[in-house]
């Protein structure tokens, strides 16, 4: 996300890292450089001005010419400034009610009904609670069908009604069997457009009146840019929505509607969505978002993905095995199951300082674990607990299974030896439980 805009933004600084001294002139020269990045970015004309004339006023005004270093003076001050566009602060979802109703709108391709699959998931598994989905795209043929697979693969309930085509009636009747049968939240999906018309706002403004939701989202395809942000617009005024969910951000190179979008309607930012794993929802904070585009990386939210994969009562018998030496291949192949939940690997690495930039031209397949899953796969129980066993003709047998090479095969034994070996160092040194006990007062200050 974001990759042209802070291949561009590294460029601009470096015109000031080249000075001995910082001026007027070359502190103009950076922010012209700014201003075609952010244009780049699709960011409009009128807004990538205004941000650029706010960095001006505010480093002239903080003495940055004096600075004792203020090439980064000036980083810090676009980085505010970014955050401030993007709304400075996290803004959640409001839910409660008996029950809180989640109304999803926006254009026909946005991920309304993924996104509503992904919000009932993150609400049930993150928050608790009882969710019901409600299918009132009517319109769309495959959109019934897409939802109840969706509700499926997370274990929520899907809402429908076969042959109704009054999508204001299907929610009404939904939000009254969930009170009935006491759900705690509703999410109700509705039908998209190719584009904006009367029909449409009629229809999704009668719904709003119909069900009186908690919370009103729009969902915007990050990928059309400045489009995306005057759709938000027009929605806006007639269903004058609580917030806007960005999708898509995975693909997406710009970063446009992202940047512009609480500026233009003033409405926050409230999720964003990279990826199409069910878990890939994640709230949107503007500082961290930040960070990434100046290339700061994102520490906070590695921390916390890795927070919401952490298992105590696992860790705590993990633990005990690295102590006696008994960790097995089915333990490794456990933990990267765990890495595997958190997302994308390139994208996770990309969140660590310094660590993006350098692997931004190498490609990163997310299915790398793949060939390493399948050698252990094709072991046996017995072979998982006791690779000592593994002899010539098991692992000529193995890599035949799994169809890899037995190169492959010792590679991997190899590793599992290595990653031992400094795993029950770990353990036994008592580092492993002092991480666990870390881990779990994070948790508790997160909470």
């Amino acid at each position: 996300m974001f990759e042209n805009l802070i291949d561009r933004l590294e460029h601009s600084f470096k015109l000031l890292k080249g000075e001995g001294r910082i001026t007027e002139i070359n502190i103009a020269e950076t922010l012209k450089d700014v201003r075609k990045a952010l244009l780049d970015a699709d960011v409009s004309y009128k807004l990538a001005k205004s941000f650029c004339d706010s960095v001006k006023e505010k480093a002239l005004g903080m003495d940055v010419l004096k600075s004792i270093k203020p090439g980064q003076m000036m980083v810090k001050i676009v980085h505010d400034e970014l955050a401030a566009l993007m709304g400075s602060t996290s803004s959640d979802i409001n839910i409660k009610g008996n029950p809180g109703i989640v109304l999803v709108s926006g254009l026909q391709g946005s991920g309304k009904t993924t996104f509503s699959g992904k919000l009932a998931l993150n609400c049930k598994s993150k928050r608790g609670l009882k969710v019901l989905l409600v299918a009132g795209d009517v319109y769309r043929p495959a959109a019934i069908d897409q939802l109840k697979v969706l509700g499926g693969q997370i274990g929520v309930t899907v809402y429908s009604e076969e042959g109704n085509k009054n999508p204001v009636e299907i929610a009404k009747n939904a939000v009254a069997l969930a009170k009935r049968e006491g759900y705690s939240l509703v999410i109700v999906d509705t039908a998209g457009r190719l584009a904006v018309d009367e029909q449409m706002m009629q229809e999704i403004a009668a719904i709003k009146e119909a069900i009186k939701p908690t919370e009103t989202l729009f969902v915007v395809d990050s990928m059309t840019g400045q489009d995306a942000v005057e759709t938000a617009k027009t929605f806006n005024e007639r269903l004058d929505f609580d917030g806007v969910v960005l999708t898509k951000l995975d693909g997406d190179t710009r970063g446009g509607a992202a940047l512009s979008i609480k500026a233009v309607v003033n409405k926050p930012i409230k999720f964003v969505s990279a990826g199409e794993k069910m878990e890939s929802l994640d709230l949107f904070h503007p500082q961290r978002i930040a960070d990434r585009i100046l290339g700061m990386g994102d520490v906070v939210t590695l921390v916390e993905k890795a927070q919401e994969q952490f298992d105590e009562e696992q860790a705590k018998k993990l633990h005990k095995k690295l102590a006696k030496n008994q960790f097995s291949l089915q333990d490794f192949y456990d933990q990267i199951q765990q890495v595997k939940k958190m997302g994308n690997i390139k994208d996770l690495a990309s969140m660590i300082p310094g660590v993006g930039k350098a692997l931004k031209d190498v490609d990163i397949d997310n299915n790398a674990f793949k060939s390493v899953e399948a050698i252990i796969l094709s072991m046996t129980p017995f072979e998982k607990e006791h690779p000592e066993v593994l002899n010539g003709s098991r692992r000529k047998r193995i890599a035949a299974g799994s169809g890899t090479t037995i190169a492959e095969v010792n590679r991997l034994l190899k590793q599992f030896e290595d990653t031992r070996k400094v795993m029950r160092t770990f353990a036994t040194a008592g580092g492993a439980r002092n991480a666990m006990r870390a881990m779990g007062a994070m948790r508790k200050m997160h909470r």
